[in-house]
């Protein structure tokens, strides 16, 4: 068979199975994210109908994979710039491949269906790097990002396309590459008579305010800033744990102002900065939080205050964000991620946006620990249909473009 007639076949097999599943009334499909927070794979089950504007989302089932230790640590030592290489990125690409696979399978048995049902995923993959902005490299100047977690292995151990690889093609257009959920929130919650906010607070805080009656060209969306990732490492250093549950230790503690202060100083060209704009570990990173326990030891401060501090500092640059770039203000700011259930940080904000109705995620239908989840699997059914799936207003890239690679 001669090349031409291979490369015939398969671009033949390619367009029957797409075809396929876009011919379908209603298609079953996973999505998966694995976020800042490092603390496992989350993948949510939905069912899908239409595509674009006419689009459709029924909720089935969400469940999270946790990490273990070993894995857990492997992937902050490859975030956090301290160990790396070739080999190491390679392993931790086809690890994290099987990781998503399983959570696809074990989703499957939760909700007691067959994996064959499954017509696509879409997986987010697990940032390791982001530079949003440009860098002198070899002679250019460069910007780019990477997520792993090959999406071949996920498409052979579950049988269905996988949709992965979003990023990369808002930034080939000049973009930053996120956020990327604000579309699929456009999609999903804009509402003809209420200007809404969705503020997503997993390790990063991001918002995205949909002003009423708006177009996709009116999508306002940036990083806020550091979501629970400051407070979950000053926990891991001073109590040992994973977390302060619920913010119980912080609500113990007193917010210290010199230390608070000192923190939005460090922020201050990021938080006055418009948008599009993101940001990441990359920013509050070791040095950082080595930094800030610095300050904090030369203060005398006992560990519940600095909790108490540095989760103030994160309904701060929420409420500046939502003050300094929101317009018009939203009446009504639905809160999902992981930050949701920290009761000191929820208390804060409410706090600061006296005008605003600071809401559950829970409470637009799909369970906000699942959000991020569910919006990769719209985002991969947007990318079969062949329809533009980024927002230019949010990530700043010149033009729609199609994001997100197949594999079948």
């Amino acid at each position: 068979m001669s090349i031409v007639r291979v490369a015939l076949y398969y671009v033949s097999m390619y367009n029957n199975v797409l075809e396929k599943i876009t011919t379908k009334n209603k298609r079953l499909a996973i999505g998966l994210m694995s976020g800042t927070s490092l603390d496992g794979m989350d993948a949510a089950l939905v069912e899908i109908e239409g595509a674009g504007l006419s689009i459709r989302v029924k909720f089935l089932d969400f469940l999270t994979l946790p990490y273990n230790d070993e894995t857990h640590s492997i992937l902050m030592k490859a975030v956090m710039g301290e160990e790396g290489g070739s080999r190491l990125l390679c392993n931790l690409n086809f690890l994290l491949g099987h990781i998503a696979a399983e959570a696809c399978l074990e989703l499957c048995k939760k909700a007691g269906i067959k994996p064959a049902m499954i017509d696509f995923a879409g997986s987010h993959g697990q940032t390791v790097f982001h530079q949003n902005e440009p860098v002198s490299f070899a002679g250019r100047s460069i910007r780019g990002t990477l997520q792993i977690g090959e999406a071949a292995v996920i498409a052979e151990k579950i049988g269905c396309p996988v949709v992965s690889d979003f990023r990369v093609r808002d930034m080939a257009a000049g973009g930053q590459g996120a956020p990327l959920v604000p579309y699929t929130e456009y999609l999903l919650y804009r509402d003809r008579n209420k200007t809404l906010a969705l503020q997503n607070i997993g390790g990063i805080g991001n918002i995205t305010l949909l002003p009423a009656g708006c177009q996709a060209a009116e999508i306002i969306a940036f990083d806020t800033g550091p979501g629970i990732m400051v407070v979950d490492a000053i926990a891991r250093s001073l109590l040992g744990t994973p977390w302060d549950d619920e913010g119980r230790n912080a609500a113990a503690g007193k917010v210290n102002a010199a230390l608070l202060e000192w923190m939005l100083a460090f922020d201050k060209d990021y938080l006055e900065k418009r948008p599009p704009k993101s940001t990441g570990r990359e920013r509050y990173n070791d040095g950082f939080v080595s930094a800030l326990l610095s300050k904090a030891r030369e203060a005398g401060l006992a560990a519940n205050d600095i909790l108490a501090t540095v989760t103030r500092y994160t309904a701060e640059t929420i409420s500046l964000g939502i003050k300094k770039i929101c317009a018009p203000p939203p009446e009504e700011l639905y809160v999902s991620g992981g930050g949701l259930h920290n009761k000191t940080l929820l208390s804060a904000i409410r706090e600061l946006l006296p005008g605003c109705a600071v809401l559950s995620g829970n409470e637009l239908g799909i369970p906000a620990d699942a959000k991020e989840a569910v919006a990769f699997a719209l985002l991969a059914n947007e990318t079969i249909f062949g329809l533009c799936n980024n927002a230019p207003a949010a990530t700043g890239a010149s033009h729609p473009v199609v994001m997100g690679k197949i594999s079948l």
